[in-house]
């Protein structure tokens, strides 16, 4: 038998819980710290023996079995089911705050053998105890529901004047300013990879989403997954965020495309464009790694049934072989190949032909800055016609909004209402193009090099390492696929309008306006 005195010394087995609602309270004002001394200072007092720390610094709301600490505070007692442990807490809020979850780790702790003490409230096992901690655990509840509801409706309304309070999404990052408090800028290079990225499949440089996603995996920056590769939802998820468009939208608290105080990576118009290509055709993803072999695949078409040429890598004895090959059953020429330096080398003489003279490059030149000094008397002409229609948008806005109100059938209030939403989309594009009619104020050169650049010599383009340079030329030089006969070799390709005026100008084809004009003289000349 052990005697009383026996029993007075020995010694209980703590472990202690500290828990603070965010990271950010975990590394400043020292809260789990202060909380750990406290409970150390109260297990020397009772004569405990501390044996183990398990810190939280995660929200106290929601379920206890997503918080780290509490999972492994609970698996450590599972894993001793032999000893008898007194678990402390700093208060009684850092045990729950939300009363079914408090008497659930309860039950927990009580059936795992341990004693759960509170610095500032002792637990006891009467009705009347139960039913103050009972109020206590609704009290923690209520407060933090409180917190919870306080803390959404500041978020709320500070996206309702443009901000946006979550995480910054990639592309961008928070930055302290004083006129706006947080808010999201560019964040380089990111920013610049998505905005290339959104606004080449808008204007079809990139055929596919998955094209998209391998020009993602090109940056080593651009975070991948363990593989090593972009998932296709995260392009899809880049795609479908007004964020980047410069509008704050949240379905859940009825925020509906509000101008935002950030700068847009994009505009409106390259985003309506994006959806309209999302949702109005699909295109087969190219296969994975060779399009970067064959620049030409999918858009030189086979001579005899204009259908476009596939490609494969063909293995010799001692080497692969790049062959380019018509894959259309019934085609004369099916499945009979052509090696890749015959056509790549034909048409890298196309794109060198693509040159002009340099009398006829100064003359283009010129155009393009008599067009450039046009530009600044038509925007005020469209600036006008943007207004009006504007105004009419507007007019038919209201018109639908009164037929709303004095309609009861909800079938026709869901109608107008999904017309409304589709003309606000169009009133908020009408003033984006409003924004974006005027010219920009700077010197004519430094807005049109990069043309005049590749104007002046596209092969340069083409004979870049890159694949998308090299695509590039494709949309760039060329108004449609050309057509390659295994035989007779490259018919005429139909070249963009630049490519077509310029070259119209050095065969005679096309001449430049006399002094007169177009109309017949009323003078003598």
């Amino acid at each position: 038998m052990t005697s009383e005195k026996e029993n007075k010394t020995i010694t209980k087995t703590a472990v202690i819980y500290c828990r603070v609602s965010s990271v950010k309270q975990s590394k400043q004002g020292h809260g789990l710290e202060s909380q750990e001394t406290r409970c150390r200072q109260y297990a020397e007092l009772q004569g405990y023996e501390v044996e183990a720390v398990f810190p939280d610094d995660v929200s106290g709301g929601g379920d206890f079995m997503k918080r780290p600490g509490m999972v492994a505070l609970l698996s450590y007692l599972k894993a001793q089911p032999d000893k008898n442990y007194v678990v402390i807490f700093d208060d009684l809020k850092r045990f729950a705050r939300d009363t079914e979850f408090h008497f659930k780790l309860r039950r927990m702790f009580a059936e795992r053998g341990a004693q759960v003490e509170c610095l500032n409230f002792k637990f006891e096992d009467s009705p009347e105890g139960k039913f103050i901690e009972t109020i206590i655990a609704a009290q923690g509840e209520l407060e933090r529901q409180q917190n919870g509801r306080q803390v959404s409706q500041k978020m709320q309304a500070r996206m309702a004047k443009g901000y946006w309070v979550f995480r910054a999404p990639m592309g961008y990052k928070y930055e302290d300013t004083k006129e706006h408090g947080k808010l999201l800028v560019r964040d380089e290079p990111m920013a610049s990879i998505i905005t290339e990225a959104m606004e080449g499949y808008a204007l079809g440089r990139f055929e596919t989403q998955s094209e998209v996603k391998r020009y993602f995996e090109s940056h080593p920056i651009f975070p991948k997954n363990q593989s090593g590769y972009v998932s296709q939802q995260r392009v899809v998820d880049i795609f479908i965020r007004p964020i980047y468009a410069g509008y704050i939208h949240h379905q859940d608290w009825k925020l509906n495309w509000i101008k935002a105080k950030h700068e847009p990576l994009v505009s409106l118009q390259t985003f309506d464009a994006i959806q309209k290509r999302r949702n109005g055709f699909a295109k087969a993803p190219m296969r994975k790694n060779i399009n970067h072999d064959f620049p030409l695949r999918g858009f030189v078409l086979c001579g005899d049934c204009n259908k476009p040429y596939t490609a494969c890598w063909s293995k010799g004895r001692l080497k692969k072989y790049a062959y380019y090959l018509c894959d259309t059953k019934n085609c004369v020429s099916y499945r009979k190949s052509i090696p890749r330096d015959k056509i790549e080398n034909g048409f890298a003489d196309i794109v060198r032909t693509l040159r002009p003279t340099d009398d006829l490059f100064a003359l283009a030149k010129v155009m393009f800055k008599n067009a450039w000094d046009q530009r600044g008397e038509q925007a005020q002409a469209l600036i006008h016609a943007l207004k009006a229609e504007t105004k009419l948008i507007e007019k038919q806005i209201e018109g639908l909004l009164n037929r709303v109100i004095n309609t009861s059938s909800s079938t026709m209030i869901d109608a107008y209402e999904t017309k409304i939403e589709g003309l606000e989309q169009q009133r908020r594009i009408m003033s984006e193009k409003l924004q974006n009619t005027a010219p920009r104020q700077g010197r004519f050169e430094d807005f049109i090099e990069h043309a005049l650049n590749f104007l002046a010599n596209p092969y340069k383009l083409w004979a870049s390492e890159q694949f998308n340079h090299k695509r590039t030329v494709l949309r760039l030089a060329f108004s449609d696929r050309i057509i390659y006969h295994r035989e007779k070799g490259y018919r005429t390709p139909k070249m963009s309008l630049p490519f077509k005026v310029l070259s119209g100008f050095e065969t005679g084809e096309i001449e430049m306006v006399g002094p007169v004009g177009l109309e017949p003289t009323t003078r003598p000349l």
